[in-house]
């Protein structure tokens, strides 16, 4: 009788849940403050880590700035400074286990404990497979996926100490659907999505409901790291916009902000279409840039 009652329950729930949805799509979301809260974002001398430092400074929030190049990050911190924000800077290597947590150690003892992460510091090096080196493969797995593993388990105890925080992963679209040449950069933004998924889980089965979680998951962003890249289909966003959206989503407690919106939808969309048509809808896309194919430089 019990499983009976656990259906009717699901079902109901689910009902009110989409419900729930629509109303939100024409109610304004509560927002957020986040003046005061201490904000590490790594990776933030350059792009969306920048543009986000920005959002947070204009805020009133505390910042803790790392990125593995000295002169960007200070760059990063001065216009912080400039937007009335207090800045705290460190030169850390993200894919360096020890030097991150060396680094945690230090923010805790000179600034506090952080209270919002946003795990951003990203590489990636377009190439097919048989052009990738060995030495990029695990340095795009070292930063993109395992920094954020060690970057949470250092913070994460004195969040769940409060039961208060908010944990970012920086994906991709690359991270839900893949495409040649990157295929480091896809295996890592998949392991970055499950990181944010698993992790949203398991603070929801240990009672931790005050410890938020975000994901950012954008198409092709402006940042310079690929290089002239273009498609029919999808914009190629300029790191404003995704910054944006991104401020827009934490302050919200969206758990997957996709940049543009609608790019949820098409995923769902295509989990419905056969092969071949997946297939055809990639030679629509026609998705360009930069990769070493072969060990020559084209468009791809």
């Amino acid at each position: 009788m019990n499983i009976v009652l656990d259906i009717l329950l699901l079902l109901l729930t689910i009902v009110y849940s989409y419900l729930e949805s629509l109303v939100k799509l024409f109610i304004p979301q509560r927002r957020k403050s986040v003046a005061g809260e201490i904000v590490l974002i790594t990776g933030a001398g350059h792009g969306i880590g920048r543009l986000t430092a920005h959002e947070f400074a204009k805020r009133q929030s505390r910042l803790v700035l790392w990125d593995i190049n000295k002169r960007g990050v200070e760059e990063t911190a001065a216009q912080c400074r400039k937007l009335g924000a207090t800045v705290h800077v460190f030169v850390v290597d993200c894919s360096n286990r020890e030097a991150i947590y060396s680094s945690v150690n230090q923010v805790k003892k000179e600034v506090g404990d952080v209270t919002i992460v946003v795990n951003n510091a990203g590489v990636i090096y377009p190439a097919d497979l048989l052009s990738t080196k060995d030495e990029e493969i695990a340095k795009t797995f070292e930063v993109n996926i395992l920094g954020h593993f060690w970057i949470t388990k250092a913070l994460l105890p004195s969040m769940m100490k409060r039961n208060h925080g908010h944990v970012v992963t920086v994906a991709s679209l690359c991270g839900h659907g893949v495409i040649p040449y990157l295929i480091p950069y896809c295996s890592s933004k998949f392991a970055a999505v499950g990181f944010h998924r698993a992790l949203t889980s398991e603070l929801q089965a240990l009672g931790k409901t005050g410890i938020k979680t975000s994901c950012l998951c954008p198409v092709f962003v402006n940042t310079g790291f690929t290089k002239n890249p273009s498609t029919r289909l999808w914009p190629v966003l300029e790191t404003e916009k995704v910054a944006r959206s991104l401020i827009d989503g934490i302050l919200t407690n969206k758990k997957m902000i996709f940049v543009p919106s609608y790019i949820g939808i098409c995923l769902i969309l295509e989990k419905f279409l056969p092969e071949r048509a997946l297939a055809a809808i990639n030679r629509v896309q026609d998705i360009q840039f930069e990769a070493v194919v072969g060990h020559k430089i084209k468009m791809k």
